[in-house]
């Protein structure tokens, strides 16, 4: 079963944004112990992995975004077809490694390229494609870092925005220069940030309309007039809007604080003392002296239910929804609820709420993988006896040639004890697609998993991320 392709630039992530920083070919060619060369297609391509196949067509197994690296055996026959279906899949760029099969790129997949847009890069023999596997995955994880770091400043400056005496125009200003682009909020027409062009200003009325009627969507995307427009309910049927040329894999994070301090900002009546404690969390930052000392418990949601309807059913107005599912935190020990896979910390003081989180999103991958509605988090074991930042620093080096795609098939194969029918239900794909993703995994890893201690240290990597 062909893989959904990815859109390298929007991504699938909550409200279109993208799922990974991408790495740019420039930065690639610009490593010189690789030794690559660009022959063909536009150089500005950025990409989302690396995928390595002698197939005739490798198209089915792509999930879109990848550089496509091929010592030649795949595209002897049909340069053009091949190039054709590559691009129909989303690859992001093609490598083509010189040696043993062909001496040099052959100038008709070098045309073939150049007609349908698809960068060609030369990979030369002394270059193995792990090693470029190795610089994708290092250069990916140095651009998550930097766009973390961009995240963060652009959430506390809202924070010291959210504090100032007109403090409504305050947070639009600074979100509109966090994003680089263009906010509004609905109903009222306040604005910030730049003018734009009438078919993207129309656009996003239309999506503020929708999302803040009754019943409407938590957030809703659209593109128009060359700009990535997104728009996020508040209380009292309110929506902000965001209109950007480009879209960076935090922007939804960040419009998604801005959100959150909006509703707080305009709602007629504040949700109460949890509302207050929320507000001093986000401008004081310090969850110990903004909430009871309860104990609470954090919960990681999954399903296609109202996450209102889940908030009230946990019994808490303390909701962080996404397009898949929501985060949310309570002083009531939580139980299954119909429509949902939630993942439970441990009861946590104000103090551990950033530890009870990650508790949560891994309570959550057991559920998923068990299928079951509810898991709690249980005590880590092995994994507790070594240092959170020796664990990490650990797993990034090992599992660093992995593009996330191929991370979360490793998880799910590995969950489900190498079992390729079961992995595959898991992950809604075919059996044939897990066989080669796993074997792409031991190739790029350079281990043999087969082996259990191998096994076990993947697993103990994964979990550690």
């Amino acid at each position: 079963m062909p893989a959904a392709p990815r859109d390298p630039e929007y991504g699938n992530g909550p409200a279109g944004e993208p799922l990974t920083p991408p790495v740019l070919l420039a930065s690639l060619l610009a490593d010189r112990e690789l030794g690559l060369r660009h022959l063909a297609g536009p150089a500005a391509a950025g990409v989302h992995g690396v995928h390595a196949s002698e197939m005739p067509d490798p198209s089915p197994y792509l999930l879109g975004g990848e550089l496509l690296l091929t010592a030649g055996a795949g595209p002897a026959e049909d340069p053009d077809g091949y190039v054709a279906r590559l691009a129909g899949a989303g690859a992001a760029a093609l490598g083509f490694g010189v040696a043993p099969v062909h001496e040099e790129v052959p100038a008709a997949l070098a045309e073939a390229c150049a007609r349908h847009g698809l960068p060609l890069l030369e990979v030369p023999p002394r270059t193995p494609f792990s090693a470029v596997a190795r610089a994708v995955g290092r250069l990916t994880a140095e651009a998550r870092t930097r766009e973390l770091r961009r995240t963060t400043e652009a959430q506390q400056a809202l924070a010291a925005a959210a504090a100032r005496p007109d403090p409504v125009p305050a947070v639009l200003a600074r979100l509109a220069a966090s994003l680089g682009g263009s906010v509004a909020l609905w109903p009222g027409g306040r604005t910030a940030g730049q003018e734009l062009p009438a078919p993207a200003r129309e656009a996003l009325a239309a999506l503020l309309a929708r999302v803040g009627r009754e019943g409407g969507p938590a957030t809703a995307t659209d593109r128009a007039g060359g700009h990535h427009l997104a728009a996020y309910a508040l209380a009292g049927r309110a929506a902000l809007g965001t209109a950007t040329p480009t879209r960076a894999p935090g922007d939804h994070t960040v419009a998604s604080v801005a959100a959150v301090l909006l509703t707080l900002l305009t709602a007629e009546r504040p949700a109460g003392a949890e509302a207050a404690a929320l507000t001093r969390l986000l401008l004081d930052g310090d969850p110990a002296a903004a909430l009871p000392a309860g104990p609470w418990y954090a919960v990681h949601a999954r399903g296609a239910g109202d996450p209102q309807a889940l908030a009230a059913a946990l019994g808490t107005v303390l909701l962080d929804p996404h397009e898949s599912g929501a985060r949310l935190l309570t002083d009531r020990e939580p139980g299954p609820q119909p429509g949902w896979r939630l993942g439970v910390s441990a009861p946590a003081g104000p103090d551990a709420l950033a530890a009870a989180g990650a508790q949560a999103g891994r309570a959550l991958q057991r559920a998923e993988a068990a299928r079951t509605p509810l898991a709690r988090h249980a005590d880590a074991g092995f994994a507790g006896l070594v240092g959170e930042a020796e664990a990490r620093a650990h797993a990034e080096a090992l599992l660093g040639p992995l593009p996330p795609a191929l991370r979360e098939t490793l998880r799910a194969w590995l969950a489900h004890h190498g079992g390729w029918d079961r992995t595959a239900a898991a992950l809604g794909t075919h059996r044939n697609t897990v066989r080669q993703r796993v074997a792409r995994c031991a190739a790029l890893l350079d281990r043999d998993l087969d082996d259990p201690d191998v096994r076990m240290e993947l697993w103990f990597a994964l979990r550690v991320l």
